[in-house]
């Protein structure tokens, strides 16, 4: 723009139309709605490892004579935490030679207002101990390695073992509009009742109204923003808490886990009769425990019984999303709190047969 400018000063010295040239390019370079919020882009809210523009608390941009007015939406944005932002979008904006003036005013919002969330994904099983929040878990890193943004709610209140799996110990951040999520070393935003507590041992002893009510918060007063795809982790079983997950939440799908035992025909057809009863379609099954693999006689050892994958994806009229063996080395990261480490094939096959079953 400044060539354009110096350019057509200087022929204004021997004809005054070139002085109308000037104006003309300098009218049209102007300022963007979409280069403002691209500046919104490189303000990473602390903390969180995302932007204003991925949380979506750019509410209202207002351009006028080269003067900006951007209005941002406070939730679950401490007053320090404001004023951070507010000096990093100025510096962010000032880059921008178009902008003669600029004008950031906050306004109050509910972070349920704010989320955008494309799809929202429910795990669940009809009896705990069959992994279902590995599976959630690993069902949250396939889809962030296709490139999506995720979060991971870990709904299973007095059972959360989300963060320990991911390794995420910092304690969500916010104000008394709302919470900020907690992010994982690949940028899954988290959170979990076990990131609020004092001690992560700390057991969580509370009747079924006041769990019913904390997931209700969860899904109101954390500030998710812009996602692809939420993961719920549900509580193990098809009482309260799952309940209150399936009706509080525009669940696009619901996953079910089990192991291959002879009980488990019985547990599968509970949680598909839920699922169809809450009127929530089922994307696809996932056995657990699948087999354990020897490599030294390359031979899997089904230990718990002969798979039942086809079997169940009948009962459930979705396809077999996949068979997730015992893996020692998963387990051993599991219990570090690298799970997002993990690279076997199971990773990539679930994500790309979730994908499928999505679109399907």
């Amino acid at each position: 723009m400044a060539y354009w400018l110096q350019v057509a000063t200087y022929v204004t010295t021997s004809n005054n139309r070139y002085w109308q040239l000037s104006k003309y390019m300098e009218d049209k370079f102007v300022v963007t709605e979409e280069q403002i919020r691209n500046a919104g882009e490189k303000v990473l809210v602390p903390g969180v490892k995302r932007s204003i523009t991925d949380l979506n608390l750019i509410q209202e941009v207002a351009l006028s004579d080269h003067k900006v007015k951007i209005t941002v939406a406070s939730a679950a944005l401490s007053s320090d935490t404001q004023e951070w932002v507010k000096t990093r979008l100025k510096e962010s904006i000032d880059k921008l030679p178009e902008v003669k003036g600029l004008e950031i005013a906050f306004t109050e919002a509910k972070p349920a207002d704010l989320n955008k969330i494309d799809n929202i994904i429910a795990v669940m099983s009809g009896k705990g101990g069959v992994g279902k929040s590995l599976v959630a878990g690993l069902t949250a890193i396939a889809l962030r390695r296709q490139g999506y943004k995720v979060g991971v709610l870990d709904a299973d209140i007095t059972g959360p073992s989300i963060p320990k799996m991911f390794g995420v110990t910092g304690r969500p951040t916010g104000s008394d509009t709302g919470f900020l999520p907690v992010p994982s070393r690949s940028g899954i935003s988290m959170m979990s009742i076990n990131l609020l507590l004092p001690s992560e041992d700390d057991a969580v002893i509370w009747r079924g109204p006041l769990i019913s009510n904390t997931i209700k918060q969860f899904g109101n007063d954390v500030l998710w923003g812009k996602l692809d795809y939420l993961v719920i982790d549900l509580p193990p079983g098809t009482a309260d808490a799952p309940l209150t997950v399936l009706q509080s939440f525009p669940i696009s799908g619901v996953i079910i886990v089990y192991t291959p035992q002879d009980l488990v025909d019985m547990i599968v057809r509970k949680a598909v009769n839920m699922a169809q009863k809450m009127g929530k379609p089922v994307l696809g099954v996932v056995e657990n425990m699948s087999y354990l693999y020897v490599p030294e006689i390359d031979k899997k050892i089904e230990l718990f019984g002969k798979s039942r994958g086809d079997e169940m994806a009948k009962v459930a009229n979705a396809p077999l999303l996949g068979q997730i063996p015992i893996d020692p080395e998963m387990a051993q990261l599991c219990d570090a709190g690298d799970i997002e480490r993990y690279d076997g094939d199971i990773v990539n096959n679930l994500g790309k047969a979730l994908s499928q079953a999505i679109s399907a």
